[in-house]
């Protein structure tokens, strides 16, 4: 246990003197171990305390959805008598922790002699109220077969605008409630999906839960009815200091830290790999150690059933103090509740993070090419910074990719703006990477220069900063003899602006003058200039449910410039769910996503599901697939370009294609990076890689 204050809390009693928000809810701490933790509610002395209650039951009205000219509206007003009737108010026979409610049974269990002690929630106050949710901000989804929806929200704009509303709450804890629907964070769709936050929001100092409520879901949701709102209540209880609009924007935060824990055994890796972060709920999303969650899809677990007459529950399981800290005076011996048999063991600290500064040499072979070029490419981004002993050499890159992108060129700040900057990779002698790259297009490789990448934050707002834009990225290409560039400007850096609704005739600033930067670099450089795009999976299919924002920022670039495109590859790793042509939502990771997502591009859509605004078919050799080392597996990869190619679908696909044949023409797959692919002895490119060579020659 380190030797520093954890403020583990619970809520009530004695306020603490910290020096930032405390909330609306007081709190007090307590001595245990070496640490000191605040415990929340009421302390195991106290009696019973009851926390009076504002219930905020919210209706969300989305702009990028209209029902006969009407928004589309999501009500959680009708969803309040069952959360009244649930065990977040009632009384239950809980496992452990007596017959009362669910955040007082799970405290009473947390602590030994927690019987003598109650925390509960007093008949709740009821304030109903509206959000609009503006295009860019949010979206629907709704399945064809079923007719459920479910929505996509900003979980950043969404607190901040509920507390425009609700003021000051002296002595209360807000609970605020939406209905179906699930949550991305920072501003940004590629890092979705959660089903709520909790803790005190600094604007008004409320203590506060945010969680969805789910009742006739489209079936790709599994967790049900008030299962979120148990899972943020009761991390709120382990947490109510915690403040969600920075957490994860590496800048300490005030609440509860506790030791790195890694994910149980029997879990997939989640939203950031095996480890869970330092907090009483993931890094990204807040999911519990029990929660199943790659990033990107909904957090689902297997949910502890309630059943009180007629009615049945869904509760989450939460990990316990005890599983995060271990055992101390005064504890409980329980790990998870209210199922004490998810959990039976305290948790693991997390290994260091990273990969060896020295990459160690693969104990298999990279695959031979193959014998002829038959129009398929393996497409891989190659990582040119981080350590010097992490590089690869260009020259030791499996043979089977044909299209090497280097990563990254990127904003130089020291310039004046529109100014892109390439270093030679630490380590590296310049002479020697220009050579490396010479030998590579030699072999008829191609090599082309990425610029941008995740983290930048880059624009071409105004006309003025295109020619330094242009002459900066022609003396890089012409330095280092690189084919042509990949554009990788990703949220914020193209954003689409209010009022901006045909990607035919785009008014962004920032969209028009790259657009216009692009074919002053083809036509300087001639038609052998190759230009690529890898946009986000927000930024090409998130296109179909809502135009505006990040969603669908790249439809007007590469319609733009379809004409001298030579490729683009969608990042399917960084998206939301989404829904296909069928009617039907996807989420990332199946073969059915990639097949849904790539005939979007492919067949063509309605932007904003507006007829009046189609956006046409790129060809299909135009077109590859994004995909991430860590995040895909192979065997899903190799699957879903066999389905797309030949139209032969798997076992168990419930995505049809529009053309049943496939697509013959499409050109492959995109990997990011090749660098992890030869770190994991070349899983990607020895399988798919064989398998897209020896396909019939492309038309």
């Amino acid at each position: 246990m380190p030797n520093k204050l954890l403020t583990l809390l619970l809520l009530l009693v004695l306020p603490l003197p910290l020096a930032y928000a405390q909330g609306t809810v007081p709190v007090f701490q307590q001595a245990v171990g070496q640490a000191s933790y605040a415990v929340g509610a009421a302390g195991p002395s106290a009696g019973t305390t009851t926390i009076p209650t504002l219930l905020v039951p919210v209706t969300l009205s989305f702009d990028a959805k209209k029902i006969a000219g009407k928004p589309f509206v999501m009500d959680a007003r009708p969803d309040i008598a069952r959360v009244l009737r649930s065990p977040v108010f009632t009384r239950f026979a809980f496992p452990t922790g007596g017959n009362t409610q669910y955040a007082d049974a799970m405290l009473r269990t947390t602590f030994a002699g927690g019987e003598a002690w109650h925390t509960l929630l007093g008949k709740p106050d009821i304030k109903p109220i509206r959000i609009t949710i503006p295009v860019g901000y949010g979206y629907i989804l709704t399945s064809k077969a079923s007719g459920q929806s479910l929505a996509v929200v900003d979980i950043v704009f969404l607190q901040k605008e509920i507390f425009k509303q609700i003021p000051t709450q002296a002595g209360k804890l807000v609970i605020a409630v939406t209905h179906n629907t699930t949550y991305y964070t920072h501003n940004d769709a590629t890092e979705c999906c959660a089903w709520g936050t909790h803790g005190v929001d600094a604007a008004t100092g409320n203590s506060f839960v945010l969680a969805t409520y789910l009742k006739d879901a489209p079936a790709i949701v599994e967790d049900r009815d008030v299962q979120p709102l148990t899972q943020q209540l009761a991390q709120f209880f382990k947490d109510p200091l915690f403040d969600p609009l920075v957490h994860g924007r590496n800048v300490a935060i005030p609440g509860n830290v506790v030791p790195g824990w890694l994910r149980p055994a029997w879990q997939p890796a989640g939203d950031q790999g095996p480890c869970g972060g330092d907090r009483v709920g993931t890094d990204l999303f807040l999911l519990e150690p029990v929660n199943t969650n790659l990033k990107n899809t909904l957090p689902a677990s297997k949910p502890f059933v309630a059943k009180v007459g007629k009615d049945t529950w869904h509760l989450q399981t939460v990990a316990l103090l005890p599983w995060y800290t271990g055992a101390f005076e005064g504890w409980g011996s329980t790990y998870s509740f209210p199922d004490s048999q998810v959990l039976t063991e305290h948790s693991q600290p997390c290994p260091p993070p990273g990969r060896p500064d020295s990459p160690p040499m693969p104990k298999v072979s990279a695959m031979p090419p193959a014998a002829a070029p038959n129009g398929h490419k393996m497409i891989g981004y190659w990582i040119a910074y981080g350590p010097p002993g992490a590089h690869i050499p260009l020259r030791e890159v499996s043979p089977q990719w044909d299209i090497i992108i280097v990563a990254f060129a990127t904003p130089d700040p020291t310039a004046p703006e529109g100014t892109m900057q390439f270093r030679t990779p630490l380590g590296m002698d310049t002479e020697q990477f220009k050579a490396d790259i010479a030998y590579m297009k030699s072999q008829g490789k191609k090599v082309m220069v990425s610029l941008g990448g995740g983290g930048q934050n880059f624009t071409l707002n105004d006309p003025k900063r295109v020619p330094n834009y242009v002459a900066s990225v022609t003396r890089i290409v012409t330095e280092y003899g690189f084919d042509g560039i990949d554009i990788d400007f990703e949220s914020p850096s193209l954003s689409i602006d209010p009022g901006d609704k045909d990607f035919r005739h785009p008014t962004t600033p920032s969209i028009v003058n790259l657009i216009a930067a692009l074919r002053q670099l083809h036509d300087h450089f001639g038609p052998g200039f190759m230009i690529s795009l890898v946009p986000e999976g927000t930024q090409i299919p998130s296109g179909y449910p809502s135009y505006g924002g990040q969603f669908g920022s790249y439809l007007a670039i590469a319609h733009g410039i379809r004409d001298i495109l030579s490729f683009m590859d969608t990042q399917h790793y960084n998206t939301p769910p989404l829904q296909g042509l069928d009617g039907e939502i996807y989420q990332p990771g199946s073969v059915d996503y990639h097949a849904a997502m790539t005939e979007l591009v492919l067949h063509g859509f309605n932007v904003g599901g507006d007829p009046n605004y189609f956006f046409p078919p790129l060809a299909a050799d135009k077109f590859a697939i994004g995909f991430l080392t860590g995040d895909a597996n192979p065997t899903t990869v190799s699957q879903a370009m066999d389905y797309l190619i030949t139209g032969k679908a798997p076992a168990g696909t419930k995505y049809k294609l529009r053309q049943p044949g496939g697509y013959p023409g499409l050109i492959g797959m995109m990997l990011w990076t090749l660098n992890y692919d030869r770190y994991d002895g070349y899983n990607f490119s020895n399988l798919v890689g064989p398998q897209l060579h020896a396909y019939p020659v492309a038309k």
